[in-house]
């Protein structure tokens, strides 16, 4: 049993921040599992705690809940299915983007489609649905990287090699039809708020305003500022900044050119080198 807990977390510090996700998601819904099965008393209770209510008075009282409903699920089905999903959408995801990126649309996905279901609430005053799950949150990277490159070829068991804005469509088709009739109606709005987020976010990654950068001004406003504490070096500030330029100038052109070749042949053109160096620039 120490074993395995130690391998456990030796594989949580080690993995990519999708495995984290994955693990906090698994680890989060088990232990709302277990309440159910074992204390539904307790279970009752806290519940409501911790999912997003249609009620959007209630949403005033408990403002998390616009995150903390994205890590629990409504069973074991839903919650291997959105977790398998996870993890292949991080693993085209980190074909163009960076960790950071993934966990911004991710969260983002959430948020919004936390709001799109509170929407519904309002139309329908109050119906008394809840929201649980990370499926707006994983439709987000997705939607983003269909919008950034349309074209990328994936293989889906016996179907074969697809473009995978074929993927998104399909998915986000699924959601508009069940508008209609639907007992999930709450649901599938939420599913469309991820999906918009995330198309939003590569449109105005293109654009050059990375919304990633929210992190970085979050956490620079718990930094402390601390003084220098080795004495000042004066260097040739135009040179360093002239060869710098030129480095970033060559690697984006050759992104650019990688990116053109995707766009024209697919994804599988790519050779093994330029697989590697897009993978690489994506991390950095």
């Amino acid at each position: 049993m120490a074993n395995v807990l130690d391998d456990l977390k030796n594989s949580y510090k080690k993995g990519g921040i999708a495995q984290k996700l994955i693990f906090w998601n698994i680890g989060v819904s088990l232990v709302f599992f277990v309440f159910q099965g074992l204390f539904p008393e307790v279970y009752n209770k806290v519940f409501y705690w911790f999912v997003l209510t249609d009620d959007v008075k209630g949403l005033l009282f408990k403002p998390w809940t616009l995150l903390t409903y994205s890590f629990i699920h409504a069973g074991i089905v839903h919650l291997i299915l959105n977790m398998i999903l996870l993890y292949f959408v991080n693993q085209l995801f980190a074909t163009f983007f960076s960790q950071k990126q993934f966990v911004t649309t991710y969260l983002l996905g959430a948020l919004v489609g936390g709001l799109f279901f509170c929407l519904f609430g309002l139309i329908f005053v109050h119906a008394g649905n809840v929201l649980v799950g990370a499926s707006a949150a994983i439709i987000a990277p997705l939607l983003a990287l269909v919008t950034f490159n349309p074209h990328m070829e994936v293989r889906l068991l016996l179907i074969g090699t697809v473009k995978i804005w074929y993927i998104a469509a399909f998915i986000v088709l699924i959601d508009v039809l069940q508008l209609m009739g639907s007992s999930n109606v709450g649901g599938h709005l939420a599913h469309l708020g991820g999906a918009g987020i995330g198309a939003v976010y590569a449109i105005m990654l293109k654009r050059g305003t990375d919304l990633s950068a929210i992190f970085d001004n979050v956490v620079n406003l718990f930094r402390k500022k601390q003084g220098t504490k080795f004495k000042k070096v004066y260097v040739n500030k135009n040179k360093e900044k002239s060869v710098k330029n030129d480095t970033n100038a060559d690697v984006q052109q050759k992104i650019d050119a990688i990116l053109d070749k995707i766009s024209k042949s697919g994804y599988e053109s790519l050779t093994k080198e330029e697989k590697s160096f897009l993978f690489k620039a994506g991390k950095e």
